[in-house]
């Protein structure tokens, strides 16, 4: 009874939030802006960091990177539970920006300090001193306060600028659709401005100076964060959507013994029961994964409440709650491709900085030369200049033949990503071979660790990023698209969350995938394919690996395309929008 008296609390107490929308905007996007300005502007230049700085070799410095990244990714299922179970997003944003803070600070100190890092190999030397265990330690423990701020940062800040727009209204729908898109700008526009101008800082000026810039601006996107706080809409958190998977597998296990009833659109054996409070999109039966409808089975045994509910949601769950938990099911096959798919995007960011090393990265023959990490700004270019044209003239042409909203298909636009992928890493491969022919042929200069630079132009390496920036552009924004309208709508930060994990277990296959190869063809009769001299291996035969582990890829995901069901469909392909629109008339009617 209390239960109910505090639901028809909150309930009545929520028709006066104060939705300020783009009021608020400046200290949310501010703080965004500002965030990824740090964060992008450390981490896009650590490969060099770690090389030239710490003194690490090229495999240990990528794999410390690849493990780095997939830790920073996977920690966000721990973020996204603690913030909807415990501490809402409000609290768990500004806890964590100031973690991150913290960590670009601890990394800052590592170059400004003389006594946090090996000493200079110099150009001259042959053997480089390796980090001891203590500087190894404390540059681990920066990393460690990032991971602790991607946890939150990456999950909750999304979800946290959409709650300032009220989603019943109008206008609050367009206000979030358009926060999507200045988010995404400001993404682009940061990793932009840190692979140019924060980067060029560091690799020509000072290193001290350049982390310390990101540090500085990290600092200043917790006080324009908190500037907000009297502002901002915060939800509370309302428990962790993950209960209810939980339940429903455990209690489709108890009744696994249970036989369904033949007649499989009859639900009078079933528990229907869909909770008035919900904010979820009423859901059919479907027929996939079946065995878990059994946990909706009404026995003698199980009892209702009054108002219609299960006296113990762990001996019954209602039909709602087994379809939910199906939209989970069914994405899974699908995020598994993802895995796969970007491990040739990862290349593009780590690779590709040793290969710029080793070419010529002077401009018109200019004494001013690139920065190694600066040419995956290309991706970003291709990807902010192909968003909108997409946006307003594919789009809308497309439209007009096919007769869908977005032209075509989720997974049709990610399929579409995931070929132009494969065409990345076939060029990437063809670069390589030519620009390692050159380099033992005609040779412009030797970089120090490395080996002799080649004559090719660095500028060789722009089509493979502009393919990456496109493939981004179908299958990446494609992902999170897919994601957001495919779950529960209580399941939106495990949706987000979901997604960083696939990127996490990408940079963790490209580690271990990058380790095999290494380790296995160092014992060949041709040498080892991934040396720190990248002229002594081959590299593009790497490059063609991962090529075929795509195209293999590719005809797993068009399997799965295949057999999923979209969310809300019907047998006859009834679109998500109508689903929707029943959903929002239900909550305007509370």
């Amino acid at each position: 009874m209390e239960k109910n008296n505090k639901e028809s609390v909150e309930i009545n107490e929520a028709p006066k939030l104060n939705y300020r929308g783009w009021k608020v905007m400046p200290y949310i996007i501010g703080n965004e802006t500002f965030e990824k300005l740090g964060a992008v502007g450390t981490l896009s230049n650590l490969l060099v960091y770690l090389t030239t700085v710490f003194n690490l070799s090229s495999i240990t410095a990528t794999n410390i990177v690849n493990i780095f990244n997939g830790s920073a990714s996977l920690a966000t299922l721990l973020g996204a539970f603690l913030c909807d179970t415990y501490f809402g997003r409000y609290k768990t944003l500004g806890f964590c920006t100031f973690a991150s803070f913290l960590g670009l600070l601890v990394i800052h100190l590592t170059a400004w300090i003389k006594s946090m890092h090996p000493p200079s190999c110099g150009n001259e030397r042959t053997t480089c001193i390796d980090p001891t265990t203590g500087q190894m330690s404390f540059l681990l423990l920066g990393f460690g306060f990032l991971i602790v701020g991607a946890a939150g940062i990456r999950p909750c800040n999304l979800a946290f600028g959409a709650d300032q727009f009220n989603p019943n209204t109008e206008s609050g729908k367009k206000g979030i659709n358009s926060f999507f898109n200045w988010y995404f700008f400001t993404y682009t526009f940061a990793q932009m401005v840190s692979l140019s101008l924060i980067v060029y800082i560091q690799s020509n000026v000072s290193w001290a100076l350049g982390l310390g810039i990101p540090a500085a601006l990290m600092l200043f996107s917790c006080v324009v964060y908190f500037m907000g706080s009297k502002y901002y809409v915060k939800v509370q958190a309302s428990g962790s959507p993950v209960t209810n998977i939980v339940q429903v597998i455990n209690v489709a296990i108890k009744k696994r013994k249970l036989n369904l009833q033949e007649d499989e659109d009859s639900l009078v054996t079933l528990f229907s029961y869909i909770s008035p409070h919900s904010i979820n999109s009423n859901l059919r039966r479907t027929p996939q994964f079946r065995f878990l409808d059994k946990a909706a089975i009404i026995t003698p045994q199980d009892s209702i409440n009054p108002d219609g509910s299960a006296s113990d949601p762990w001996n019954l769950c209602s039909i709602q709650q087994v379809e939910e938990v199906k939209c989970l099911l069914r994405v899974l096959p699908i995020w598994l491709s993802g895995i796969l798919y970007y491990v040739a995007l990862v290349q593009q960011n780590t690779m590709l900085v040793f290969q710029a090393l080793q070419s010529d990265r002077r401009v018109f023959n200019t004494n001013f030369k690139i920065p190694a990490a600066s040419y995956t700004i290309f991706t970003m270019l291709s990807l902010t200049i192909w968003l909108p044209i997409y946006d307003r003239i594919v789009v809308p042409t497309i439209r007009k033949f096919t007769g869908k909203e977005g032209g075509i298909t989720l997974l049709q636009r990610m399929g579409i990503g995931m070929f132009i992928s494969i065409l990345c890493m076939l060029v990437s491969g063809i670069v390589e071979a030519r620009r390692r022919t050159m380099a033992i042929n005609n040779p412009i200069g030797f970089e120090p660790r490395k080996g002799a630079i080649s004559s090719m132009s660095a500028m060789w390496l722009i089509p493979q990023l502009l393919l990456a920036g496109f493939s981004d552009a179908f299958c990446l924004v494609g992902q999170v698209e897919f994601y957001y309208k495919q779950f529960p709508e209580n399941m939106r930060s495990l949706a987000g969350s979901l997604f960083f994990c696939g990127l996490a277990l990408s940079s963790y296959f490209s580690s271990m995938l990058i380790s095999i190869i290494h380790h296995t063809t160092a014992k060949s009769a041709d040498g080892n394919w991934l040396p720190q001299d990248l002229n002594k291996g081959r590299l593009d035969y790497f490059y063609y690996v991962i090529t075929a582990l795509e195209v293999i890829n590719l005809g797993y995901f068009m399997w799965c395309s295949r057999w999923y069901r979209y969310k809300g469909e019907d047998d006859n392909g009834v679109e998500l929008d109508q689903v929707l629109k029943q959903s929002e008339t239900k909550i305007n009617g509370v």
